[in-house]
């Protein structure tokens, strides 16, 4: 609002009279003078221009610099009272505006609303207008003063309240004067003269309220940059106190209320993470009482407090798991272990078959090792498969069955080319699978590829029980073979099969050179021929 405009100037009315002027401390009427300290044997004054009416509105506007919770709103005049005016709030500082509060002496002609409407819970934010306060008399002197939570009926249980918390709460207060009282004379003989006699004068302006920090502070204080922040306690954070600070989200954050201080918990990491985060399903499956998940957890530990040890870890039970060195490696044996995860308690590692020690690192009693990483401990002595198969499983006449395969222990071109795969294999270890044998066998060279794809190093080799029974073929472990066969779809579709009529043949040196002759010669398509 403007200040220091006339007002009175050569009026006839009674009373000593000057003419406002800001420039002049002695004849300045600024707005300076409604939020100084009130003397009633020296009162000050802000006023406005002369005669100002609707639509010209005269506007006062207090920025409060943070949000408050504002209690009330009174203005005490040196002029009559305005016959209407408006209190607004503004929430997000002064971007945009909402009615607190109606006065005029006719609500509905000025504002369309109904004088003194009920309050209920259903319109509790809603801003009422009255015909209180609104009297030209008396003259000066008069007060109007709003209560936001008067009349309320939320009001008894405000801090139960989140409807309430936001009707009261503002960022800036706005007062706008819509509508001057006037004698009648402004129409006379000398209406200009009698127009500059009717202004707003107001003595005091004051907003009662506290910082709005949601009950975690008792205090206001500048920041750095000047600006009004909450003092927050209860490991709170914000301006406002409104989220609870880093790492204290145990817990949702709550407003403080007279009974509760709802304060922020601290995450339960045992110092192993600076950083967690709120899951609201964990928190309601706890009974409501944790809901803190660590994040990043150090010293290799894991879960949602880092309160076990990650996975290739083991837990050091001479120290406390608060301790940075609670968790131990597992160590194990990339060869000798069947995994990288050790028991959480013992350190134990998961072993090979024959193979012992926490790490996995050495063979068991009765073991040697082997070159193999897929069986690096075999059993010794070595035993053939047919001595472990009981008499119930001997075939009744193995002559007659093994009669086609018998006499084949030599290798030529034709016996090269009847078969789908030829390779080289070392027998590493032999167990039973139901109606079949499994070896472990580290394939050593290939010759001849069949129709399924054969690599190098350690495969599968299935052979029928009761081939192995009659011992056609005959496989010791341990023993290197030339092997000859068909394809055939083996149990678990992985792997070679041999069979009685396979030729299997306990390999010497010299055929390496031999089957090489035989691998070119049918590249040139020989073995179509033979």
């Amino acid at each position: 609002p403007r200040s220091g405009v006339g007002a009175g100037k050569g009026t006839r009315r009674p009373g000593p009279c000057h003419v406002c002027d800001s420039t002049d401390p002695k004849k300045g009427r600024p707005p300076a003078f409604l939020t100084d300290l009130n003397n009633p044997h020296n009162l000050t004054c802000w006023q406005s221009e002369s005669y100002p009416q609707a639509p010209q509105n005269v506007t006062l506007t207090l920025s409060l610099g943070k949000k408050f919770e504002v209690t009330y709103v009174s203005l005490q005049f040196c002029s009559p009272r305005p016959e209407s005016m408006v209190i607004y709030k503004s929430m997000d500082y002064g971007k945009a505006w909402v009615p607190f509060q109606f006065y005029s002496t006719q609500c509905r002609k000025m504002f369309g609303k109904a004088n003194k409407a009920p309050i209920t819970k259903q319109n509790e934010q809603e801003a009422i207008c009255t015909d209180s306060h609104t009297d030209m008399h008396p003259l000066t002197g008069g007060l109007i003063a709003f209560s936001t939570l008067d009349g309320r009926p939320s009001a008894h249980d405000f801090d139960n309240s989140p409807v309430l918390q936001d009707w009261v709460t503002a960022t800036d207060i706005k007062v706008v004067f819509s509508r001057l009282h006037t004698f009648g004379d402004e129409n006379e003989d000398d209406p200009e003269l009698a127009r500059e006699s009717y202004y707003y004068a107001v003595s005091d302006l004051q907003v009662g309220g506290r910082c709005k920090c949601n009950g975690h502070a008792s205090r206001c204080i500048r920041d750095r940059d000047g600006h009004l922040v909450c003092d927050c306690k209860h490991h709170t954070a914000g301006p406002e106190c409104d989220r609870c600070k880093p790492f204290h989200y145990d817990r949702p954050w709550q407003r403080a209320t007279a009974r509760e201080a709802n304060e922020c918990v601290a995450c339960n990491c045992n110092l192993h993470a600076r950083r967690c985060r709120f899951n609201m399903e964990l928190f309601k499956l706890s009974g409501r009482k944790s809901g803190g998940v660590c994040l990043n957890c150090r010293h290799n530990t894991a879960g949602r407090h880092c309160h076990y040890c990650k996975e290739g870890y083991y837990r050091d039970m001479t120290k406390p798991i608060t301790h940075r060195k609670a968790c131990k490696a597992c160590d194990c044996h990339p060869v000798g272990a069947a995994g990288k995860t050790c028991n959480q308690t013992t350190g134990q590692c998961p072993c090979k078959d024959g193979v012992t020690g926490i790490t996995c690192n050495r063979c068991a009693k009765g073991y040697q090792q082997s070159r193999s990483p897929i069986a690096p401990c075999i059993k010794i002595p070595m035993v053939t498969p047919a001595t472990a198969i009981s008499s119930t499983e001997e075939h009744a006449d193995c002559d007659s069955y093994c009669k086609a395969s018998k006499g084949k222990l030599k290798i030529n071109m034709k016996k090269y080319c009847k078969k789908d795969y030829a390779v080289q294999a070392h027998i590493l270890k032999a167990e039973k699978a139901s109606d079949w044998w499994k070896f472990i066998v580290n394939i050593i060279s290939v010759y001849k590829q069949g129709g399924k794809r054969i690599r190098r190093g350690d495969q599968f080799l299935w052979v029928r029980s009761k081939d192995i029974a009659c011992r056609c073929p005959k496989i010791k472990t341990g023993k290197k073979y030339l092997i000859l066969g068909n394809d055939e779809d083996s149990p678990d579709q992985n792997g070679v099969v041999a069979n009685k009529n396979s030729l299997v043949i306990q390999w010497r040196d010299t055929w390496a050179r031999r089957l090489r002759k035989f691998q070119q010669r049918e590249k040139k398509g020989k073995c179509k021929k033979a």
